[in-house]
């Protein structure tokens, strides 16, 4: 093998390397909640009747800088041998009616188990749940049930026709749970935003299911920008 071959090839098992290490330095993860009655617009998009309270996104393993770990793939081999998505789904027999109520797709005509297998290829692979889908969904099930990241409990208030400052919906989160979440907003025409989503994020610790809480290292997302001045919509359930 020539000097120009040999660095290539170095150069090569090197980006490799770095590729594969992509995820499994991660810093913390993010339990993403989605309220029904602002995710589903326009309404005809949706399954009905929606639910009345917050469903589950996911459980999203995320680097300090708050940049989400890419999907595992090609580029991204974060773990060795995980479990594939097909296979995952397989696995949630067990917990298939708590899944079906609490972590549904809302999108009309198309089967949970679709949206299911996107979180496990997406997040769920580059967790460290990455043999074990069972116990990744069963855990997501159980924090985002718990009274510790009840969202209405969080927030402090409940969904009202009268939109809420951004920054009081924030704070009222601090001062319950000693950190400040992330919220997703999104927006309709006229600018009008909606709360979309409320994201706890926990401290990834040696041990599964993560418990410890810790702020977002960013507070907004999605239409949202500033919360000493956007008003949010908070729906009542449809």
């Amino acid at each position: 093998m020539g000097i120009k071959q040999f660095i290539g090839y170095s150069l090569l098992v090197l980006a490799s390397l770095v590729v594969s290490a992509q995820g499994s330095d991660f810093e913390f993860y993010k339990l993403s909640l989605i309220w029904p009655s602002s995710a589903c617009y326009p309404l005809s998009n949706c399954t009905t009747p929606l639910p009345t309270f917050f469903t589950i996104h996911g459980l999203w393993p995320t680097f300090a800088n708050d940049t989400a770990v890419p999907a595992y793939g090609p580029n991204n081999r974060c773990n060795a041998n995980p479990v594939g998505p097909d296979a995952a789904v397989a696995k949630l027999t067990p917990i298939k009616d708590r899944l079906n109520e609490r972590w549904p797709n809302l999108r009309a005509g198309v089967e949970n188990s679709v949206f299911w297998r996107h979180e496990w290829q997406k997040h769920g692979i580059c967790s460290d749940y990455y043999k074990d889908p069972l116990s990744y969904f069963n855990d997501t099930l159980n924090l985002a049930t718990s009274t510790t990241f009840d969202p209405f409990k969080a927030l402090g208030v409940q969904p009202s026709d009268t939109p809420y400052l951004l920054n009081t919906l924030l704070q009222n989160v601090y001062t319950k749970m000693g950190a400040y979440p992330q919220i997703s907003c999104s927006q309709r025409s006229g600018g009008a935003l909606y709360l979309r989503e409320i994201r706890f994020c926990l401290k990834r610790t040696k041990k599964t299911p993560p418990s410890v809480v810790q702020s977002c290292p960013t507070t907004v997302a999605g239409g949202c920008k500033d919360p000493l001045t956007d008003n949010v919509h908070f729906p009542p359930a449809n």
